[in-house]
Protein backbone atom coordinates (compact mmCIF):
# COMPACT_ATOMS: atom_id res chain seq x y z
CA UNK A 1 0.00 0.00 0.00
CA UNK A 2 3.40 2.55 1.08
CA UNK A 3 3.56 1.59 -2.93
CA UNK A 4 0.17 2.62 -4.08
CA UNK A 5 -0.38 5.56 -1.43
CA UNK A 6 3.00 7.59 -3.07
CA UNK A 7 1.41 7.48 -6.89
CA UNK A 8 -1.79 8.36 -5.87
CA UNK A 9 -0.53 11.52 -3.74
CA UNK A 10 2.10 11.90 -7.07
CA UNK A 11 -0.87 12.30 -9.24
CA UNK A 12 -3.38 14.43 -7.19
CA UNK A 13 -0.34 17.27 -6.30
CA UNK A 14 0.27 16.86 -10.40
CA UNK A 15 -3.78 17.38 -10.96
CA UNK A 16 -3.77 20.74 -8.75
CA UNK A 17 -0.91 21.63 -10.30
CA UNK A 18 -2.60 21.56 -13.81
CA UNK A 19 -5.59 23.48 -12.48
CA UNK A 20 -3.53 26.06 -11.20
CA UNK A 21 -1.63 26.82 -14.78
CA UNK A 22 -4.76 26.40 -16.63
CA UNK A 23 -6.02 29.60 -15.13
CA UNK A 24 -3.16 31.27 -16.84
CA UNK A 25 -4.40 30.24 -20.14
CA UNK A 26 -5.27 33.35 -22.49
CA UNK A 27 -4.45 32.75 -25.85
CA UNK A 28 -4.09 30.31 -28.29
CA UNK A 29 -0.52 30.55 -27.98
CA UNK A 30 -0.29 29.19 -24.16
CA UNK A 31 -2.02 26.35 -25.15
CA UNK A 32 0.06 25.21 -27.87
CA UNK A 33 3.72 26.74 -27.47
CA UNK A 34 3.44 27.98 -23.59
CA UNK A 35 2.91 31.92 -24.69
CA UNK A 36 6.53 30.87 -26.54
CA UNK A 37 8.08 31.84 -23.16
CA UNK A 38 9.99 28.98 -22.41
CA UNK A 39 13.85 29.70 -21.16
CA UNK A 40 16.48 26.90 -21.66
CA UNK A 41 16.24 25.45 -18.11
CA UNK A 42 12.82 24.74 -18.58
CA UNK A 43 13.07 23.48 -21.88
CA UNK A 44 15.72 20.91 -21.29
CA UNK A 45 13.22 19.77 -18.87
CA UNK A 46 9.93 19.48 -20.79
CA UNK A 47 12.87 17.54 -23.55
CA UNK A 48 14.10 15.06 -21.76
CA UNK A 49 11.20 14.20 -20.07
CA UNK A 50 9.36 13.96 -23.13
CA UNK A 51 12.00 11.81 -24.73
CA UNK A 52 12.49 9.62 -21.53
CA UNK A 53 9.23 7.60 -21.62
CA UNK A 54 7.61 4.45 -21.49
CA UNK A 55 9.72 3.33 -24.88
CA UNK A 56 13.17 3.74 -22.43
CA UNK A 57 11.16 2.14 -19.24
CA UNK A 58 9.53 -0.72 -21.43
CA UNK A 59 10.96 -1.52 -24.80
CA UNK A 60 14.43 -0.52 -23.90
CA UNK A 61 14.51 -2.47 -20.82
CA UNK A 62 13.34 -5.53 -22.47
CA UNK A 63 15.86 -4.74 -24.82
CA UNK A 64 18.88 -4.39 -22.07
CA UNK A 65 17.09 -7.73 -20.01
CA UNK A 66 17.47 -10.01 -23.18
CA UNK A 67 20.51 -8.23 -24.84
CA UNK A 68 22.71 -6.84 -21.86
CA UNK A 69 24.86 -3.16 -22.73
CA UNK A 70 23.97 -4.31 -26.47
CA UNK A 71 20.72 -2.68 -26.41
CA UNK A 72 22.44 0.44 -26.37
CA UNK A 73 22.17 0.23 -30.15
CA UNK A 74 19.10 1.36 -30.21
CA UNK A 75 18.97 4.51 -27.61
CA UNK A 76 22.48 5.56 -29.76
CA UNK A 77 20.23 6.28 -32.17
CA UNK A 78 18.17 8.63 -30.59
CA UNK A 79 21.53 10.48 -29.21
CA UNK A 80 23.01 10.30 -32.58
CA UNK A 81 19.78 11.89 -34.00
CA UNK A 82 19.58 14.87 -31.30
CA UNK A 83 23.44 15.47 -31.74
CA UNK A 84 22.51 17.13 -35.39
CA UNK A 85 19.37 18.58 -33.98
CA UNK A 86 21.80 21.17 -32.33
CA UNK A 87 22.63 22.31 -35.89
CA UNK A 88 18.56 23.09 -36.23
CA UNK A 89 16.87 24.38 -33.49
CA UNK A 90 17.68 28.30 -33.28
CA UNK A 91 16.13 27.58 -37.21
CA UNK A 92 13.19 26.04 -36.20
CA UNK A 93 12.56 28.69 -33.62
CA UNK A 94 13.11 31.20 -36.21
CA UNK A 95 10.65 29.92 -38.08
CA UNK A 96 7.97 30.90 -35.50
CA UNK A 97 5.02 28.50 -35.78
CA UNK A 98 3.39 25.71 -34.38
CA UNK A 99 3.92 22.66 -35.73
CA UNK A 100 6.06 20.26 -38.04
CA UNK A 101 3.07 20.26 -40.76
CA UNK A 102 3.54 24.73 -40.16
CA UNK A 103 7.60 23.86 -41.67
CA UNK A 104 6.78 21.60 -44.39
CA UNK A 105 3.62 23.38 -46.12
CA UNK A 106 6.02 26.45 -46.16
CA UNK A 107 8.81 24.35 -47.84
CA UNK A 108 6.39 21.71 -49.97
CA UNK A 109 2.70 22.67 -50.70
CA UNK A 110 -0.55 22.19 -48.17
CA UNK A 111 -0.58 18.35 -49.26
CA UNK A 112 2.65 18.34 -47.37
CA UNK A 113 0.79 19.26 -44.19
CA UNK A 114 -2.38 16.76 -44.72
CA UNK A 115 0.51 14.36 -44.73
CA UNK A 116 2.54 14.70 -41.99
CA UNK A 117 -0.69 15.68 -39.65
CA UNK A 118 -2.18 11.91 -40.65
CA UNK A 119 1.48 10.51 -39.87
CA UNK A 120 1.76 12.10 -36.53
CA UNK A 121 -1.64 11.11 -35.88
CA UNK A 122 -0.85 7.36 -36.69
CA UNK A 123 2.55 7.28 -34.88
CA UNK A 124 1.89 9.46 -31.58
CA UNK A 125 -1.72 7.92 -30.68
CA UNK A 126 0.02 4.89 -30.65
CA UNK A 127 2.91 5.76 -28.56
CA UNK A 128 0.11 7.26 -26.38
CA UNK A 129 -1.53 3.97 -26.13
CA UNK A 130 1.88 2.17 -24.52
CA UNK A 131 1.75 4.81 -22.21
CA UNK A 132 -1.68 3.65 -21.07
CA UNK A 133 -0.74 0.04 -20.55
CA UNK A 134 2.60 0.84 -18.79
CA UNK A 135 0.52 2.72 -15.99
CA UNK A 136 -1.58 0.02 -15.98
CA UNK A 137 1.46 -2.66 -15.32
CA UNK A 138 2.79 0.46 -12.82
CA UNK A 139 -0.91 -0.19 -11.30
CA UNK A 140 -1.37 -3.34 -11.06
CA UNK A 141 2.04 -4.31 -9.49
CA UNK A 142 2.07 -1.32 -6.75
CA UNK A 143 -1.72 -2.63 -5.58
CA UNK A 144 -0.39 -6.65 -5.48
CA UNK A 145 -3.53 -7.36 -8.03
CA UNK A 146 -6.52 -5.35 -6.30
CA UNK A 147 -6.43 -3.15 -9.84
CA UNK A 148 -6.59 -5.52 -12.92
CA UNK A 149 -3.99 -4.44 -15.82
CA UNK A 150 -7.59 -3.18 -17.33
CA UNK A 151 -8.66 -1.16 -14.52
CA UNK A 152 -5.06 0.36 -14.48
CA UNK A 153 -4.94 1.36 -18.01
CA UNK A 154 -8.21 2.81 -17.75
CA UNK A 155 -7.49 5.15 -14.74
CA UNK A 156 -4.31 6.09 -16.03
CA UNK A 157 -5.63 7.11 -19.45
CA UNK A 158 -8.41 9.24 -17.51
CA UNK A 159 -5.67 11.11 -15.83
CA UNK A 160 -3.40 11.69 -18.82
CA UNK A 161 -6.35 12.91 -20.86
CA UNK A 162 -7.56 15.18 -17.74
CA UNK A 163 -4.15 16.54 -17.39
CA UNK A 164 -3.57 17.25 -20.81
CA UNK A 165 -6.84 19.19 -21.54
CA UNK A 166 -6.58 21.90 -18.51
CA UNK A 167 -3.71 23.90 -19.73
CA UNK A 168 -2.09 22.51 -22.94
CA UNK A 169 2.02 23.00 -23.36
CA UNK A 170 1.74 25.18 -20.49
CA UNK A 171 1.09 22.44 -18.00
CA UNK A 172 2.85 20.19 -19.94
CA UNK A 173 6.21 22.29 -19.93
CA UNK A 174 6.03 23.33 -16.40
CA UNK A 175 5.17 19.94 -15.66
CA UNK A 176 7.93 18.42 -17.22
CA UNK A 177 10.44 20.27 -14.64
CA UNK A 178 8.66 18.55 -11.69
CA UNK A 179 9.38 15.46 -13.52
CA UNK A 180 12.60 15.54 -14.61
CA UNK A 181 13.41 16.37 -10.93
CA UNK A 182 11.79 13.11 -9.56
CA UNK A 183 12.99 11.06 -12.89
CA UNK A 184 16.74 11.84 -11.87
CA UNK A 185 16.23 11.17 -8.30
CA UNK A 186 14.72 8.18 -8.13
CA UNK A 187 16.85 6.83 -10.99
CA UNK A 188 19.82 7.27 -9.90
CA UNK A 189 19.24 6.77 -6.42
CA UNK A 190 17.93 3.02 -7.19
CA UNK A 191 20.97 1.68 -8.85
CA UNK A 192 23.59 1.15 -5.94
CA UNK A 193 20.60 0.14 -3.85
CA UNK A 194 20.02 -2.28 -6.35
CA UNK A 195 23.58 -3.74 -6.95
CA UNK A 196 23.79 -3.61 -3.19
CA UNK A 197 20.32 -6.10 -2.89
CA UNK A 198 21.20 -8.31 -5.44
CA UNK A 199 24.75 -9.46 -3.85
CA UNK A 200 27.25 -7.10 -5.67
CA UNK A 201 29.13 -7.08 -8.53
CA UNK A 202 30.52 -10.73 -9.20
CA UNK A 203 26.94 -11.94 -8.43
CA UNK A 204 25.68 -9.79 -11.09
CA UNK A 205 28.72 -10.63 -14.11
CA UNK A 206 27.84 -14.19 -13.52
CA UNK A 207 24.10 -14.00 -13.39
CA UNK A 208 22.85 -11.83 -16.01
CA UNK A 209 21.41 -13.20 -19.37
CA UNK A 210 23.31 -14.75 -21.56
CA UNK A 211 24.57 -13.31 -24.68
CA UNK A 212 25.61 -15.22 -27.88
CA UNK A 213 27.47 -12.16 -29.33
CA UNK A 214 29.41 -9.38 -26.76
CA UNK A 215 28.78 -6.72 -29.08
CA UNK A 216 25.02 -7.11 -30.22
CA UNK A 217 23.86 -9.54 -27.40
CA UNK A 218 21.19 -12.05 -28.87
CA UNK A 219 20.22 -9.94 -31.68
CA UNK A 220 21.46 -10.20 -35.48
CA UNK A 221 22.84 -7.03 -37.44
CA UNK A 222 19.46 -6.74 -39.12
CA UNK A 223 17.48 -6.60 -36.11
CA UNK A 224 19.99 -3.85 -34.06
CA UNK A 225 20.09 -1.74 -37.12
CA UNK A 226 16.12 -2.32 -36.49
CA UNK A 227 16.13 -0.71 -34.02
CA UNK A 228 18.66 2.18 -34.30
CA UNK A 229 17.32 3.58 -37.20
CA UNK A 230 14.16 4.72 -36.23
CA UNK A 231 14.80 5.83 -33.23
CA UNK A 232 17.32 7.57 -35.29
CA UNK A 233 14.62 8.98 -37.74
CA UNK A 234 12.40 9.76 -34.75
CA UNK A 235 14.86 12.08 -32.68
CA UNK A 236 15.13 13.70 -35.70
CA UNK A 237 11.91 13.98 -36.63
CA UNK A 238 10.34 14.13 -33.32
CA UNK A 239 7.19 16.71 -33.25
CA UNK A 240 7.15 17.00 -29.38
CA UNK A 241 10.90 18.51 -29.71
CA UNK A 242 9.96 21.30 -32.83
CA UNK A 243 6.87 22.45 -31.34
CA UNK A 244 9.35 22.95 -27.51
CA UNK A 245 11.32 24.36 -29.92
CA UNK A 246 7.99 27.08 -30.88
CA UNK A 247 8.11 27.21 -27.17
CA UNK A 248 11.23 28.58 -27.06
CA UNK A 249 11.69 32.73 -25.54
CA UNK A 250 14.69 33.12 -28.77
CA UNK A 251 16.74 31.38 -30.79
CA UNK A 252 19.38 31.12 -28.44
CA UNK A 253 17.51 29.72 -25.65
CA UNK A 254 16.40 26.66 -28.13
CA UNK A 255 19.95 26.32 -29.35
CA UNK A 256 21.45 26.40 -25.85
CA UNK A 257 18.84 23.94 -24.91
CA UNK A 258 19.88 20.87 -26.96
CA UNK A 259 23.43 20.56 -25.07
CA UNK A 260 21.31 19.98 -22.22
CA UNK A 261 19.18 17.56 -23.05
CA UNK A 262 21.75 15.11 -24.85
CA UNK A 263 23.45 15.16 -21.21
CA UNK A 264 20.80 14.43 -19.67
CA UNK A 265 19.23 11.54 -22.38
CA UNK A 266 22.80 9.78 -21.99
CA UNK A 267 23.16 9.78 -18.21
CA UNK A 268 19.64 8.72 -17.80
CA UNK A 269 19.52 6.13 -20.59
CA UNK A 270 22.88 4.73 -19.20
CA UNK A 271 21.47 4.42 -16.05
CA UNK A 272 17.56 2.76 -16.97
CA UNK A 273 19.79 0.20 -19.05
CA UNK A 274 22.23 -0.94 -16.24
CA UNK A 275 18.54 -1.08 -13.71
CA UNK A 276 17.50 -3.52 -16.52
CA UNK A 277 20.93 -5.35 -16.63
CA UNK A 278 21.40 -5.68 -13.16
CA UNK A 279 17.73 -6.87 -12.37
CA UNK A 280 18.21 -9.48 -15.17
CA UNK A 281 20.54 -11.55 -12.73
CA UNK A 282 17.86 -11.37 -10.10
CA UNK A 283 14.99 -11.22 -12.08
CA UNK A 284 15.78 -14.72 -14.35
CA UNK A 285 14.11 -16.01 -16.35
CA UNK A 286 11.38 -13.96 -17.44
CA UNK A 287 8.79 -14.29 -20.15
CA UNK A 288 8.95 -12.26 -23.31
CA UNK A 289 5.38 -10.63 -21.60
CA UNK A 290 7.36 -9.96 -18.55
CA UNK A 291 10.97 -8.83 -19.09
CA UNK A 292 9.52 -5.50 -20.04
CA UNK A 293 8.28 -5.07 -16.57
CA UNK A 294 11.97 -5.65 -15.39
CA UNK A 295 11.88 -1.83 -13.57
CA UNK A 296 8.38 -1.95 -11.87
CA UNK A 297 10.10 -5.71 -10.77
CA UNK A 298 13.21 -3.76 -9.83
CA UNK A 299 10.89 -1.08 -7.79
CA UNK A 300 8.78 -3.26 -6.02
CA UNK A 301 10.75 -6.30 -5.04
CA UNK A 302 14.49 -5.34 -5.76
CA UNK A 303 15.53 -2.54 -3.76
CA UNK A 304 14.25 -1.02 -0.19
CA UNK A 305 10.90 0.36 0.06
CA UNK A 306 11.84 3.76 0.05
CA UNK A 307 13.63 3.33 -2.51
CA UNK A 308 11.44 2.18 -4.30
CA UNK A 309 8.85 4.27 -4.20
CA UNK A 310 11.05 6.96 -5.46
CA UNK A 311 11.57 4.68 -8.51
CA UNK A 312 7.61 3.80 -9.15
CA UNK A 313 7.40 7.49 -8.82
CA UNK A 314 9.92 7.92 -11.25
CA UNK A 315 8.27 5.71 -13.61
CA UNK A 316 5.03 7.28 -12.91
CA UNK A 317 6.45 10.55 -14.02
CA UNK A 318 8.08 9.17 -16.98
CA UNK A 319 5.00 7.28 -18.21
CA UNK A 320 2.57 10.85 -17.51
CA UNK A 321 4.81 13.20 -18.71
CA UNK A 322 5.26 11.06 -22.25
CA UNK A 323 1.67 10.93 -22.77
CA UNK A 324 0.78 14.09 -22.17
CA UNK A 325 3.69 15.50 -24.79
CA UNK A 326 2.35 12.81 -27.55
CA UNK A 327 -1.13 13.24 -26.86
CA UNK A 328 -1.03 16.94 -27.16
CA UNK A 329 1.12 17.19 -30.66
CA UNK A 330 -1.25 15.07 -33.10
CA UNK A 331 -4.09 17.24 -30.74
CA UNK A 332 -2.54 20.50 -32.33
CA UNK A 333 -2.12 19.28 -35.84
CA UNK A 334 -5.64 18.27 -36.04
CA UNK A 335 -7.13 21.82 -35.31
CA UNK A 336 -4.22 23.90 -36.30
CA UNK A 337 -3.02 21.83 -39.17
CA UNK A 338 -6.81 20.62 -40.58
CA UNK A 339 -9.34 22.49 -39.25
CA UNK A 340 -8.02 25.95 -39.16
CA UNK A 341 -6.59 25.82 -42.11
CA UNK A 342 -8.54 24.43 -44.29
CA UNK A 343 -11.87 24.67 -42.88
CA UNK A 344 -12.20 28.13 -41.12
CA UNK A 345 -9.06 30.27 -40.99
CA UNK A 346 -10.71 32.77 -38.93
CA UNK A 347 -10.59 30.55 -35.75
CA UNK A 348 -10.99 32.22 -32.51
CA UNK A 349 -8.41 31.79 -29.92
CA UNK A 350 -11.15 30.77 -27.56
CA UNK A 351 -12.83 28.53 -29.83
CA UNK A 352 -9.57 26.99 -31.15
CA UNK A 353 -8.28 25.76 -27.45
CA UNK A 354 -11.79 24.59 -27.05
CA UNK A 355 -11.17 22.19 -29.85
CA UNK A 356 -7.93 21.28 -29.13
CA UNK A 357 -9.64 20.41 -25.91
CA UNK A 358 -12.39 17.81 -27.36
CA UNK A 359 -9.52 16.81 -30.18
CA UNK A 360 -7.26 15.39 -26.80
CA UNK A 361 -10.52 13.97 -25.78
CA UNK A 362 -11.05 12.22 -29.03
CA UNK A 363 -7.40 10.57 -29.65
CA UNK A 364 -6.96 9.33 -26.13
CA UNK A 365 -9.77 7.31 -26.58
CA UNK A 366 -9.15 6.05 -29.86
CA UNK A 367 -4.99 5.56 -27.77
CA UNK A 368 -6.98 3.29 -25.43
CA UNK A 369 -8.60 1.42 -28.38
CA UNK A 370 -5.14 0.56 -30.01
CA UNK A 371 -3.81 -1.11 -26.88
CA UNK A 372 -5.01 -4.65 -27.95
CA UNK A 373 -3.24 -4.03 -31.61
CA UNK A 374 0.53 -4.14 -29.80
CA UNK A 375 0.70 -6.47 -26.94
CA UNK A 376 3.97 -6.29 -26.92
CA UNK A 377 4.87 -2.58 -25.70
CA UNK A 378 8.52 -3.30 -27.25
CA UNK A 379 6.71 -4.06 -30.95
CA UNK A 380 4.03 -1.10 -30.20
CA UNK A 381 7.24 1.59 -29.92
CA UNK A 382 9.59 0.83 -32.84
CA UNK A 383 6.34 0.46 -35.34
CA UNK A 384 5.41 3.85 -34.23
CA UNK A 385 8.86 5.28 -34.72
CA UNK A 386 8.71 3.94 -37.83
CA UNK A 387 5.72 5.06 -39.16
CA UNK A 388 7.01 8.28 -38.22
CA UNK A 389 10.39 8.01 -39.09
CA UNK A 390 10.46 6.76 -42.57
CA UNK A 391 6.83 9.14 -43.12
CA UNK A 392 8.31 12.13 -41.56
CA UNK A 393 11.80 12.59 -40.91
CA UNK A 394 13.04 12.16 -44.51
CA UNK A 395 11.12 15.02 -46.44
CA UNK A 396 11.83 17.35 -43.03
CA UNK A 397 15.34 17.19 -42.65
CA UNK A 398 15.68 18.02 -46.24
CA UNK A 399 13.84 21.20 -45.59
CA UNK A 400 16.78 22.15 -43.34
CA UNK A 401 19.55 20.22 -45.59
CA UNK A 402 18.89 20.42 -48.81
CA UNK A 403 18.04 23.00 -51.06
CA UNK A 404 17.12 20.81 -54.18
CA UNK A 405 14.38 18.98 -52.51
CA UNK A 406 10.93 19.52 -54.52
CA UNK A 407 7.26 19.68 -53.14
CA UNK A 408 6.92 16.40 -55.70
CA UNK A 409 9.52 14.51 -53.81
CA UNK A 410 9.11 15.34 -50.49
CA UNK A 411 4.94 14.34 -50.43
CA UNK A 412 5.67 11.25 -52.25
CA UNK A 413 8.14 10.63 -49.99
CA UNK A 414 6.31 10.89 -47.24
CA UNK A 415 3.48 8.67 -48.51
CA UNK A 416 6.08 6.33 -49.40
CA UNK A 417 7.20 5.82 -45.83
CA UNK A 418 4.34 5.98 -44.25
CA UNK A 419 2.04 3.30 -47.01
CA UNK A 420 5.21 1.04 -46.47
CA UNK A 421 5.40 1.06 -42.69
CA UNK A 422 1.27 0.59 -42.32
CA UNK A 423 0.93 -2.41 -44.89
CA UNK A 424 4.49 -4.04 -43.56
CA UNK A 425 2.75 -4.14 -40.14
CA UNK A 426 -0.73 -5.57 -41.01
CA UNK A 427 0.82 -8.23 -42.53
CA UNK A 428 3.33 -8.79 -39.88
CA UNK A 429 -0.32 -9.02 -37.70
CA UNK A 430 -1.87 -11.17 -40.14
CA UNK A 431 1.34 -13.65 -40.60
CA UNK A 432 2.27 -13.83 -36.99
CA UNK A 433 6.14 -12.75 -38.39
CA UNK A 434 8.05 -9.70 -40.31
CA UNK A 435 8.02 -10.46 -43.96
CA UNK A 436 11.02 -11.97 -45.06
CA UNK A 437 12.10 -11.56 -41.26
CA UNK A 438 12.75 -7.71 -41.92
CA UNK A 439 11.85 -4.67 -39.99
CA UNK A 440 9.80 -2.37 -41.79
CA UNK A 441 12.24 0.55 -41.45
CA UNK A 442 14.54 -1.17 -44.19
CA UNK A 443 11.60 -1.19 -47.01
CA UNK A 444 10.01 2.43 -45.63
CA UNK A 445 13.21 4.33 -45.16
CA UNK A 446 14.30 3.08 -48.51
CA UNK A 447 11.49 4.16 -50.81
CA UNK A 448 11.12 7.15 -48.95
CA UNK A 449 14.25 8.05 -49.79
CA UNK A 450 14.72 6.98 -52.94
CA UNK A 451 11.18 8.94 -53.84
CA UNK A 452 12.79 11.80 -52.44
CA UNK A 453 15.60 12.04 -54.27
CA UNK A 454 14.83 10.86 -57.49
CA UNK A 455 11.79 12.79 -57.92
CA UNK A 456 13.14 16.00 -56.68
CA UNK A 457 16.53 15.58 -58.99
CA UNK A 458 14.75 14.57 -62.10
CA UNK A 459 11.51 17.84 -61.02
CA UNK A 460 12.80 21.61 -61.51
CA UNK A 461 14.66 23.51 -59.07
CA UNK A 462 12.66 25.16 -56.13
CA UNK A 463 12.18 29.19 -56.11
CA UNK A 464 15.16 30.34 -53.18
CA UNK A 465 11.73 32.00 -51.67
CA UNK A 466 10.84 28.08 -50.55
CA UNK A 467 14.09 27.50 -49.24
CA UNK A 468 16.00 30.55 -47.48
CA UNK A 469 14.00 30.43 -44.59
CA UNK A 470 15.95 27.40 -43.58
CA UNK A 471 18.95 28.65 -44.52
CA UNK A 472 19.83 31.75 -42.59
CA UNK A 473 22.93 31.63 -40.74
CA UNK A 474 21.67 30.91 -37.31
CA UNK A 475 22.49 33.10 -34.21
Amino acid sequence: MTYLATILVYLVILFFFGLRVSKRLKRKEDFLVAGRTLTAPILVGTLLASWIGSGDIFSVSDLSYNHGYSSLIGSAGGWLGIIIVFFIAARVRRFGQFTVPDILEARYNKWARILATITTIVAYVTIVSYQFRGGGWVLNIISEGRVSEKQGMIIVAVFVISYTLLAGMLSVAYLDIFNGLIMIFGIFLALPFLIQHVGGLEYIVSNVTSRQHSFLGNMTWIQAMGYFVPTFLLALGNGNMYQRFFSAKNEREAKKSVIGWIIGVILLGLVLQSLAVVGSSYFKGLSASDSGKILLFVAHKGVPVVVGCALMAAITAIIISTANGFLLVPATNVIRDVYQRFINPDLSDKKMILYSRMTVIALGVIAYSLIAFFPRILDAAYAAYTVYGAGITPALVAVFFWKRATAAGGVLSMIGGLGTTVIWEIVNKALGHLPFGIPAVYPALALSLFLLIFVSLIGAKPSPEKWKPFFLNDS
